[in-house]
């Protein structure tokens, strides 16, 4: 990994962490994206929304996938009413291709992403746009922590909901 690269992320990872009084996460290599998710403790919104797009086996599934997992507080951050609207059953098809939207089929490991402008297709089908010239930035969110390590594929925590063009 690059070194530049591993220092920031370190840094902004380990601050927030100091500021949130938690550790940082480092993982679960013999369990599931969902299931690294659910024990993380910060994705319970991602959670609930994967359920309630019925996209849970998908990322229980052999992948691998790399997720840019938006926080609890990112949900929140939304105009309210949204997440609530998006939760609605006759609203699925607009969650699935929100939430399809934060995945990549494939591992992206940070040293990918390092001092580089990426774009992947995402399962949505549209592309996301990486900049990891300063920090890693994901269209107009920002990776907090990096490289959450799941059997089948790979979490980076970010801190905005991404939204589909």
């Amino acid at each position: 990994m690059n070194r530049r690269f591993a220092l920031r992320l370190a840094t902004t990872a380990g601050f927030a962490a100091l500021i949130a009084g938690c550790t940082p996460m480092f993982g679960q290599p013999n369990a599931d994206i969902v299931e690294v998710a659910v024990s993380a403790g910060q994705f319970t919104t991602l959670v609930t929304a994967l359920e309630a797009a019925e996209l849970v086996e998908t990322l229980k599934g052999d992948g691998p996938f790399t997720v840019f997992a938006p926080t609890d507080a990112a949900f929140a951050a939304l105009p309210d009413g949204t997440l609530a609207a998006l939760l609605e059953p006759a609203n699925r098809d607009q969650l699935v291709s929100i939430l399809s939207y934060h995945v990549v089929a494939g591992r992206i490991t940070s040293d990918q992403l390092a001092d580089e402008q990426r774009s992947f297709d995402t399962l949505q089908g549209q592309r996301l746009h990486i900049d990891g010239k300063i920090g890693v930035r994901v269209n107009n969110a920002t990776v907090t922590q990096a490289d959450i390590a799941a059997r089948n594929g790979v979490i980076h925590v970010i801190d905005k909901v991404l939204l589909p063009r």
